[in-house]
């Protein structure tokens, strides 16, 4: 149908909004790491930018990795290693970092936000891998061992489990939503009326996308749909509140996770189109 036809080219511009975003989060942990001292007088627990680093040296090393990266997936200058390799990056980093805290504050819903938004830039990462390597449609070469074959086999589970990961993070972001609508509702921009409403339509919207993700029902809608409403909210939200506070970190590091989410949701969609199109061969 041609409104898939439609979905599906716009869809494919996840992959561009996803490279934007984490090249730009790059930038923003080297800017930071060189005005260190005012960033981390300001901050004494860290750079306000994923991933949170401790010192200017490892801003540096992290805004450097995640340029590098964005680049590489927005040039396709090896894509999908840049891809598996920022999936690898973002899951350790979550499992050694931050698991830790949410441990430490099981009822802080701003520690388990911030954690879940680490692990939607994870899962977009690996559902981008799956799409590359989709597109490939070949079977991986034998590279000369039954361990490198266990690897591969390992990694390639790995980054199928993608969609799924994102999916759960949806329904984390949705019960959080729903847990604190008038928190969520005083974000809302004035002029926009029925902020409740849309606190109580965001929460569902995350939850129902989570579900059709992944029980396959209407998959591809959901993820998409979810895609347009972070795009909105980074347009319309974000993007105003970076303006009046330019010089506020966290404020450009919000901006930027919202569009990376939002090209990881159409990344989705566009992974469940191509095994729709795998299936029906």
């Amino acid at each position: 149908m041609q409104r898939d036809v439609y979905m599906e080219t716009i869809a494919k511009q996840g992959r561009l909004l996803f490279a934007i975003a984490i090249a730009a989060l790059g930038a923003e942990n080297v800017i930071c790491a060189h005005v260190s001292q005012i960033v981390f007088e300001g901050n004494p627990n860290g750079v306000p930018v994923l991933p949170y680093a401790t010192s200017p040296f490892i801003a540096y090393l992290v805004g450097i990795i995640l340029l590098a990266v964005g680049v590489s997936v927005a040039a396709s200058i090896r894509p999908e290693f840049a891809a598996t390799f920022l999936g690898l990056f973002f899951g350790v980093y979550t499992l050694v970092h931050l698991l830790p805290i949410i441990v430490a504050r099981p009822r802080d819903l701003n520690a388990r936000t911030g954690v879940f938004e680490v692990l939607a830039l994870c899962a977009s990462a690996l559902t981008l891998s799956a799409c590359l390597k989709q597109k490939r449609a070949s079977a991986p070469r034998s590279l000369g061992g039954s361990l490198v074959a266990l690897e591969v086999k390992a990694i390639n589970t790995l980054t199928a489990s993608g969609p799924y990961l994102f999916a759960i993070c949806s329904v984390v972001f949705g019960i959080t939503h729903l847990l604190i609508p008038r928190a969520i509702a005083s974000l809302v921009p004035a002029w926009i009326p029925g902020g409740l409403f849309w606190a109580y339509f965001t929460g569902a919207a995350f939850i129902a996308a989570g579900i059709s993700i992944v029980t396959g029902v209407l998959a591809r809608w959901g993820a998409f749909w979810q895609g347009v409403m972070l795009l909105l909210w980074f347009l319309m939200l974000h993007a105003p509140r970076v303006a009046l506070h330019p010089r506020i970190p966290a404020e450009w590091s919000s901006l930027f996770e919202v569009l990376g989410m939002s090209g990881g949701a159409w990344i989705v969609a566009s992974y469940v189109m191509q095994n729709s199109r795998r299936n029906e061969r």
